[in-house]
C-alpha cells in the first residue's frame, strides 16, 4: 500500500470538493439541519471556493492519497481570527467515510502538525462542531486541548481546541 501527501495546486478543485462534500454528507448529517447541509455539501459551490483558493494561492493545502486514489484533505494557514493572531489553524482535514478508522487522518495531521510546526508556529487551533464527537475524540488523541471557547456556526456550535508544538 502506497501513501502520498502533496501539496495542493491549481487543478485539483474538483478533488478537494469532493472529499470535502462526501465527508460532510457522512460526518455532519446528524449535527446540521439537512437544508444547512446540502447548501454546503454543493459540489459546484465547494469547487468554486477551492478553485478560488488554489489560484489566489491562500492557505496551505495537502491531499492524501492512497495506492494513487485521492482520500484526505488538510488546510491550515495563520489563524484568521484576530484574537489568535500568531497561532495556526487548522482549518479543515477531511477524509472520504470508506476509509475512516484506518490511520490516513492520523498520517494526514502528523503530517500537517510538522508542515506548521516547520513554518514556525508554536500552537495550532481547529474549530469543531460540538457534536461532532469523532472529531473531537480523534483531536484529543492528537494532543489538542478544548479551550472554553466557543461560537455559532451553521445553526449549531462549534468549540475551539488548541495544541502547542515543539520548536522546529
Amino acid at each position: 500500500m502506497e501513501i502520498t501527501i502533496r501539496k495542493v495546486k491549481p487543478g485539483d478543485e474538483n478533488t478537494l470538493a469532493y472529499i470535502q462534500t462526501e465527508s460532510w454528507k457522512a460526518a455532519f448529517v446528524h449535527i446540521l439541519e439537512p437544508d444547512v447541509l446540502a447548501k454546503n455539501t454543493d459540489l459546484q459551490r465547494s469547487t468554486a471556493m477551492y478553485q478560488r483558493l488554489l489560484e489566489g494561492n491562500i492557505g496551505n493545502g495537502y491531499i492524501l492519497s492512497v495506492n494513487g486514489k485521492p482520500h484526505a484533505l488538510a488546510f491550515w494557514d495563520a489563524a484568521r481570527d484576530a484574537d489568535y493572531e500568531g497561532k495556526a489553524e487548522l482549518i479543515a482535514i477531511h477524509s472520504l467515510p470508506e476509509n475512516w478508522r484506518k490511520g490516513y487522518g492520523s498520517r494526514m495531521m502528523d503530517y500537517v502538525l510538522e508542515e506548521i510546526r516547520q513554518s514556525g508556529f508554536s500552537e495550532v487551533v481547529p474549530w469543531v462542531f460540538r457534536d461532532n464527537t469523532n472529531a473531537r475524540a480523534f483531536y484529543e488523541a492528537k494532543g489538542f486541548k478544548l479551550t472554553g471557547i466557543s461560537k455559532p456556526a451553521l445553526g449549531t456550535e462549534e468549540v475551539l481546541y488548541a495544541r502547542t508544538l515543539g520548536q522546529p
